[in-house]
């Protein structure tokens, strides 16, 4: 299976296990300029060169030996799964991509139909009951992640503990996991433990929103889209991302941890 979603610096200063909808733009970003002491013109998910990804063919080989040697710093960056799944939701299936289209053609139709969700229109500012139809797009998450129909787990929307046990059952250890809720202090931690070739700023560093002004604004506070019924589907879906990234089921509106990550319980409980 080897390493999908693994991204390393061209100097082989740090290894990074992408994460979709945690920062993972603004990370890779920050990996990117701290090889060439600037960042990529457009976004880093699309950059071909200047940056190791598992998905290039020349950059397999020096990952696979970055990785297994565990010499090598890698680290991962999490996110609360309530605001998690919302993003996904107003980006992937009310946004409008970058290429101008809905994302992966015919999902947000099928949905539509299947599921009776609304995404609203950009020509008319996007008017739709984003409760009702965020309550309706869970069911589906649900479906996908559960029972894989009508479609596999897209990856915006699978658990965090999926993306990150990969890399620990192909033989690769995380010296780092933070949250993306304590962004630089969690990013600071890292750089000080590797040496790059350009020294990077958190403080002056952009957000890269890449997702950002193609799809509607939340119109309501995050706790507002879950009900009792949202709360166990959620539970359901990401219980192991609650209870090993030590978010706060409970309560929605708490976007913070409520505790510290024990990286030895993360390798013991997810590298099987």
């Amino acid at each position: 299976m080897g390493f999908p979603g693994t991204w390393m610096t061209e100097s082989e200063s740090v290894i990074y296990r992408v994460v979709p909808k945690c920062a993972c733009s603004t990370i890779g970003q920050v990996l990117y300029y701290s090889d060439h002491g600037e960042y990529f013109d457009g976004d880093i998910h699309d950059a071909q060169s200047g940056l190791h990804k598992w998905a290039l063919d020349d950059s397999k080989d020096p990952i696979s030996t970055a990785v297994k040697s565990q010499e090598t710093y890698a680290f991962t960056c999490v996110r609360n799964p309530y605001t998690r799944i919302l993003s996904s939701f107003f980006d992937k299936i009310c946004g409008i991509q970058r290429n101008g289209r809905r994302y992966r053609g015919n999902l947000v139709p099928l949905l539509i139909q299947k599921y009776g969700i609304e995404v609203g229109d950009p020509a008319t500012g996007f008017e739709f009951d984003q409760i009702k139809s965020f309550r309706r797009f869970l069911l589906f998450a649900r479906d996908t992640i559960q029972w894989r129909r009508p479609m596999d787990p897209d990856i915006h929307w699978s658990a965090m503990s999926g993306h990150i046990s990969t890399f620990i059952a192909n033989g690769g250890r995380y010296n780092h996991i933070f949250w993306t809720e304590k962004f630089n202090d969690g990013m600071q931690v890292v750089l000080d433990n590797i040496e790059t070739p350009h020294p990077v700023d958190l403080a002056s560093t952009p957000r890269f929103n890449e997702s950002e002004g193609h799809g509607p604004k939340r119109a309501h506070p995050v706790e507002d889209y879950f009900d009792d019924l949202s709360m166990h589907l959620v539970f359901e879906i990401y219980k192991k991302d609650f209870q090993l990234f030590r978010y706060d089921f409970e309560n929605p509106s708490n976007k913070m941890p409520t505790g510290e990550i024990d990286l030895d319980e993360i390798h013991a409980k997810l590298g099987d």
